[in-house]
């Protein structure tokens, strides 16, 4: 006989918001349908060109992945942003709707048998994409917890083809080169937003690409159209509107770790023993609710990733 042992963050199905609560919103996810549609018209659409009520085009969710609290409602997810982009407040959402996010293009490069480019759209069809609902903790002490869209980032190592000696994957958000967000024109900032994981970290089964969210594409805010979701780490960890990916055998030299690494580290594991240097990180405050609960270690998923830092404990739980 079969005996599963239940995760220690995982819940019934019915701890998460009945998807018939959205069913009717889903739209067709990034790359197909009306999006599509447009592209071979010659224009260029948005995650929020997509209207209310399109033909189910959202993938079926693993039931693998659940939650140990409601799911936060969609209006809050989409509407707390940070994106550094676009500016330095919370509310981002009109500045980032103005992105165009086709055409878009991913340049995968470094250590690996052949660099390429090709289109979101051309990476979407390769890819085996699906739901999972994921907790995401920001290192300012505040969380949610949100059904993605998308497809593990190790799917996307495996179809790189990276040479045996690399053992970083550095990835990065789009610079002026691309869209001329306001938030670029900054100059302090080291520019373009670069972040980076181990490969034992990006093959991780949890390590997510995220291409959309509550049953509907990517909006800007949220990192559109290729997000990277790590739910153990704080998410400034999780680079939104990747535009290239490469791999190297150096470890990256990380945004928020060039502006300050004694507050922002390369490994940024969630770890409510070790404060942040202005705040602690004991507690985390919900979206939606603003309810305080206590901060888990690896954000509840120690169970998938302890593993991966053994002898590393002192250095990867820091920051």
């Amino acid at each position: 006989m079969l005996i599963r042992t239940k995760r220690d963050w995982e819940l019934p199905e019915s701890a998460a918001t009945p998807e018939s609560v959205y069913i009717n919103r889903r739209a067709l996810m990034a790359g197909a349908g009306a999006i599509a549609g447009g592209l071979a018209l010659g224009g260029t659409a948005r995650a929020a060109d997509v209207p209310v009520g399109a033909p189910v085009g959202a993938p079926a969710r693993n039931p693998a992945y659940t939650l140990d609290r409601p799911v936060t409602p969609e209006s809050a997810a989409t509407s707390y942003n940070n994106f550094y982009e676009f500016g330095t407040s919370k509310d981002v959402v009109t500045a980032a709707q103005k992105m165009p996010l086709r055409p878009w293009t991913l340049r995968i490069d470094g250590m690996v048998e052949k660099p390429l480019t090709l289109g979101v759209d051309d990476l979407l069809k390769a890819m085996p994409v699906e739901e999972r609902l994921y907790r995401h903790r920001c290192v300012e002490a505040w969380a949610m917890a949100v059904p993605w869209m998308g497809f593990p980032l190790a799917k996307l190592v495996a179809f790189a083809k990276p040479l045996s000696s690399a053992t970083y994957v550095e990835l990065q958000t789009f610079g002026r080169d691309t869209y001329a967000a306001p938030g670029l024109r900054q100059p302090f900032y080291p520019w373009p937003y670069v972040e980076g994981l181990t490969m034992a970290e990006a093959t991780n089964d949890l390590a997510f690409i995220s291409t959309g969210l509550y049953g509907k594409p990517l909006q800007g805010q949220n990192g559109a159209p290729l997000r990277l979701t790590l739910p153990w780490k704080y998410g400034f960890k999780s680079v939104k509107s990747i535009v290239r990916i490469s791999f190297t055998d150096k470890k990256p030299k990380t945004f928020w770790a060039l502006l300050n690494a004694d507050e922002y580290g390369f490994w940024a594991n969630v770890n409510p023993a070790v404060p942040h240097p202005r705040w602690s990180q004991a507690h985390e405050r919900l979206l939606g609710s603003n309810e305080s609960v206590p901060t888990q270690i690896f954000n509840g998923y120690g169970a998938q990733v302890a593993g991966l830092y053994k002898g590393l404990e002192k250095e990867a739980l820091f920051m």
